[in-house]
């Protein structure tokens, strides 16, 4: 277990910042709140693109995260920006897409290590959070369920490494 000088600041990424990336952010705020980490761990997210920047998730996000007594109506789409990549510990993408498109935002100099966020899922079957901006039916729940598993083993990743 290794001290760190202040929170440990977690990014989610995804295209828009719509969809996958602030339920992700609103997700994993709410896990720290309840186990009243909320001092210790700040959490935010973007997109690697500006399509929507100002923008509130998408109502459909919105509406399958409140059935699990999560608000995520306060967010706003941001793009990622250079420094993003100093100021956070842990730069997680939801796709190898953006992954790559981070790859190409990143100062060369960063040193950053990017990761997929269900890489703290257990198991390893499912690697990305499929985008269920397109999709119809139950595409939101279904990311709402692979990222509160990826979140949990988040935590507890963070708490074995930093807490």
């Amino acid at each position: 277990m290794a001290n760190k000088v202040g929170p440990v600041r977690v990014l989610f990424v995804c295209t828009g910042n719509i969809c996958r990336s602030p339920t992700a952010e609103g997700v994993f705020r709410a896990l720290v709140a309840r186990e009243g980490l909320g001092d210790q761990v700040r959490v935010d997210s973007a997109g690697t693109h500006g399509y929507h920047v100002g923008d509130p998730p998408d109502p459909r996000s919105q509406d399958s995260a409140k059935k699990r007594g999560i608000d995520l109506s306060g967010l706003r789409a941001r793009r990622v920006k250079a420094a993003d990549f100093s100021e956070f510990d842990y730069v997680l993408a939801m796709d190898f897409t953006n992954i790559d498109a981070l790859r190409s935002l990143a100062p060369k100099a960063s040193g950053k290590t990017l990761q997929l966020l269900m890489s703290f899922a257990p198991g390893d079957e499912i690697r990305e959070v499929p985008d269920p901006y397109y999709g119809e039916g139950d595409g939101f729940e279904r990311v709402l369920d692979m990222i509160e598993a990826a979140s949990t083993g988040l935590l507890a990743h963070i708490r074995e490494t930093y807490l």
